[in-house]
């Protein structure tokens, strides 16, 4: 239905258990602590980005890893954290499981709702693929080998979703071959906010040297520091004035995560291993994360309850061994998760009501007006099942193979209640208490796959890899949404052509399907200069799977494609003291599926223009001295449509009325520069080990809004520059560090959004009595935090 912050503001549900892919990163640039699922070679950054264990020098492939340490040295607990640390990565979120992600500029503004496009980019959890629709789970970063991003689209290896690149989140692993164990505890206050706390730890036991158990747990209070301030609205057509004293409070957008993760490694004999894993989580967000335009720092105004419950839980099975000389790893997976949102939409019924008398319409059994409030309580269920059979030729040979077959369901069962209290039985959705509308949907996404890379060393200095990926995609969306036929003679139950399928429904008025088939291609050369020095040129295709618009009168949309041509290199200096690494790249995106909210403010797919982005990517890494490590890397992205966006089907052309972004138009979400630097020393305090540290991030100004009168409503994202630090002291088995994040408490911001159309609640014309309701959502404001931590 009706696009809201209802679906930006955490629609996600969803869980799950057993099976999925091998799917393990590529690499190509990046800093990072070695792999704990592979060899710990010293200062060597160790990866299995290619389904092998390699130096992440050698791979010729654009790669960002963060491992154990260097997560724990950023303070990283969730997405957001890693994120600002990533140049290639740019996102948007309205509050915790929110997440949009995009890498190197691939965005066009899309709104995330839980009928429209899939997202572009893949997030892993191992093995196996978590990406839902309307954001990303919220995984608690802790005793995690490492984090990977890669840069660019990774269609062979990682089909769809992974158009625009692939973030992997890789657990440490059971060891049997020792017993440990590990605590960490933590206070924190935010600036002009409240207090937070974390506690979580894990533990290591070998049964004997074949069986291993590690359970890892977590509890965490983030604090709150946007208030929710009083205040009054009066609607014009009835005069109803309502006030918002009940949900009046300071610091109300505090949350509460706890959870667990639990793996057991087996190794049958000496060529077989099992790894069952379960994963589950359970995250309190309160109130709201946007501040409101018109009001003081960190303040809003909402006159509903707000908040979301995401509960989710991932089981998990690889099996790893060989046939012959060759590896063979089957990974699947099952997710379930489920998230309840309850969201403020005073705005939509204020500004409705303002400017076209939407109030007159709303009225009880005895013919009275009533108050036209409008709030929404959703429900969004998710599952998904992944499985993937992969095999590997020997890493040493002249000739390497690496390829499989992938199959993966998805499924989301959507209800969206958009409730206004004792409206007239008329009026009611049937089989609702008062909703004036009601989306009950259920979507299945479907894909199949087999893939291959063949990789030929050429000479002692050229190797060359061909890839592929075979897809089929079958996505199909059912059920009901709109109003009752007392208030529409239209659309809604007026509109059902057949009884209800989805449960919950009053009847159907929905159900399409779309499929498509495909293939996927990668072609790389890598140059070994000498053995410290490489250079490799690819040009690989990445897409997003075709699916549904709800409207009747909107044919499915098609998948959308990058073509990608990068150039890059990887060098070491200096006995492997410095290392400079980067890539220069052209993407060429065709068909764009660009999602807005349309007629009756129903979110509809169309796929129109073409983008263009140009861009380079650096990072420099040096140990100058003992204890001194200096890093720096930077993205710039110049991102741009090629083909003007048209508010229609424009195979016949587009006429300048119907323009919606111009040629040359600059693409929304991502800044054309972000870049970050970190200086970090360790010295020696009689038996302790003492450390400083000093980060800091900029990102420049980014578009929020394809759409150019859209653009101008909202304007910019301005730049932001902030600095994190941090000092602490190590002494044998024990830690204990002060930091501070954002410390000169920069006001900056990730989002913006409306609830509902830029041209209603952005006020152009200044016809309201209130102005126009735009809400930014803020990064975080200092947090200064202690910590202790234990090992043994």
């Amino acid at each position: 239905m009706r696009f809201s912050t209802t679906a930006q503001r955490l629609g996600k549900a969803g869980s799950a258990a057993l099976l999925a892919t091998t799917m393990l990163c590529t690499s190509g640039f990046a800093h990072a602590q070695a792999a704990a699922d592979a060899p710990d070679t010293g200062d060597a950054i160790v990866v299995t980005a290619q389904r092998r264990t390699e130096n992440l020098q050698d791979v010729p492939i654009a790669i960002t890893a963060f491992g154990t340490e260097k997560l724990d040295q950023l303070q990283v607990q969730k997405f957001e954290d890693y994120a600002r640390y990533l140049p290639s990565v740019s996102y948007q979120t309205s509050g915790p499981g929110s997440a949009k992600v995009y890498f190197r500029g691939v965005a066009s503004g899309e709104n995330a709702n839980h009928s429209a496009s899939q997202p572009s980019v893949g997030i892993y959890l191992d093995e196996q693929p978590i990406t839902t629709i309307q954001g990303a789970l919220d995984v608690n970063v802790y005793d995690i080998a490492r984090v990977e991003a890669l840069a660019g689209p990774q269609g062979t290896l990682y089909g769809s979703s992974s158009q625009a690149g692939t973030i992997r989140i890789i657990t440490n692993k059971p060891d049997a071959s020792k017993f440990e164990a590990g605590g960490d505890f933590e206070v924190n206050s935010v600036a002009k906010g409240g207090e937070g706390y974390i506690a979580q730890g894990f533990i290591n036991t070998p049964f004997n040297e074949n069986i291993a158990l590690r359970v890892v747990g977590w509890y965490k209070k983030d604090a709150g520091y946007i208030d929710n301030i009083a205040g009054s609205l009066t609607f014009p057509s009835s005069g109803i004035t309502m006030n918002n004293a009940p949900f009046v409070e300071k610091d109300y957008n505090d949350v509460t995560t706890y959870g667990g993760r639990a793996a057991l490694k087996i190794d049958l004999d000496d060529n077989w291993t099992v790894t069952p894993q379960i994963m589950g989580q359970r995250q309190k967000a309160n109130g709201s994360f946007g501040v409101e335009s018109g009001l003081g720092d960190l303040q809003t105004m909402q006159f509903n309850p707000e908040g979301a419950r995401d509960n989710w839980y991932q089981a998990a099975l690889t099996i790893e061994g060989k046939i012959g000389n060759w590896d063979v790893t089957y990974a699947g997976s099952y997710l379930k998760r489920k998230v309840s949102t309850n969201s403020d939409y005073a705005d939509y019924a204020y500004f409705y009501d303002a400017l076209a008398g939407y109030g007159n319409y709303f009225y009880d059994n005895n013919g009275d007006l009533v108050n036209p409030n409008q709030y929404i309580q959703g429900i969004d269920r998710f599952t998904k099942q992944s499985h993937e059979l992969r095999f590997s030729s020997p890493a040493d040979g002249v000739v390497r193979f690496v390829g499989g077959a992938f199959y993966q369901r998805q499924t989301h069962n959507i209800e969206q209640n958009y409730i206004i209290d004792n409206i007239a039985d008329s009026l009611t959705v049937p089989g609702t208490d008062s909703n004036i509308w009601l989306t009950k949907q259920f979507r299945v996404d479907r894909d199949y796959a087999v893939f291959g890379e063949l990789t030929a060393d050429v000479t002692d200095k050229l190797a060359v890899t061909f890839g592929s990926r075979v897809y089929k995609y079958d996505n199909s969306l059912v059920g009901f949404f709109g109003y009752s036929a007392g208030y529409s003679s239209r659309t809604g139950v007026a509109a059902c052509f057949g009884p209800t399928i989805v449960a919950g429904s009053p009847c159907t008025n929905l159900d399409k399907r779309t499929k498509d088939t495909g293939f996927l291609h990668k072609i790389n050369a890598t140059y070994k200069i000498t053995p410290d020095a490489l250079v490799y040129f690819t040009t690989s295709r990445g897409y997003r799977p075709g699916g549904i618009n709800r409207r009747a009168t909107l044919p499915p949309y098609q998948a959308d494609f990058i073509d990608n041509y990068e150039a890059g290199w990887k060098t070491s200096w200096a006995n492997d003291r410095i290392r400079f690494n980067g890539a220069v790249y052209q993407l060429n995106w065709q068909d764009l599926q660009i999602s807005v909210l349309g007629a009756n403010g129903l979110t509809q797919i169309q796929n129109a223009g073409r983008a263009r982005i140009r861009g380079v990517e650096a990072e420099l890494w040096t140990r100058p001295a003992d204890g001194l490590t200096l890093t720096g890397s930077l993205s710039y992205n110049d991102a741009e449509l090629t083909k003007a966006y048209c508010a229609v089907d424009d195979t016949n052309g587009c006429a300048p009325a119907d323009i919606l972004a111009p040629k040359g138009a600059r693409l929304p979400v991502s800044a054309r520069l972000k870049a970050n630097a970190l200086a970090r020393y360790e010295f020696p305090i009689g038996d302790m080990t003492a450390h400083i540290q000093a980060a800091g991030i900029y990102e420049g100004s980014r578009r929020t809004d394809l759409r150019t009168e859209q653009a101008d409503i909202k304007g910019n994202l301005p730049g932001y520059a902030t600095l994190d630090t941090s000092i602490g002291v190590r002494s044998g088995n024990w830690t204990a560090e002060l930091f501070a994040t954002n410390l000169l408490d920069k006001r900056a911001f990730s989002t913006l959004g409306l609830q509902c159309l830029e041209t209603v609640c952005g006020d152009p014309g200044g016809q309201t009595a209130i102005g126009p309701k735009i809400y930014r959502t803020p990064i975080q404001p200092r947090l200064i935090g202690a910590k202790v931590g234990f090992r043994f």
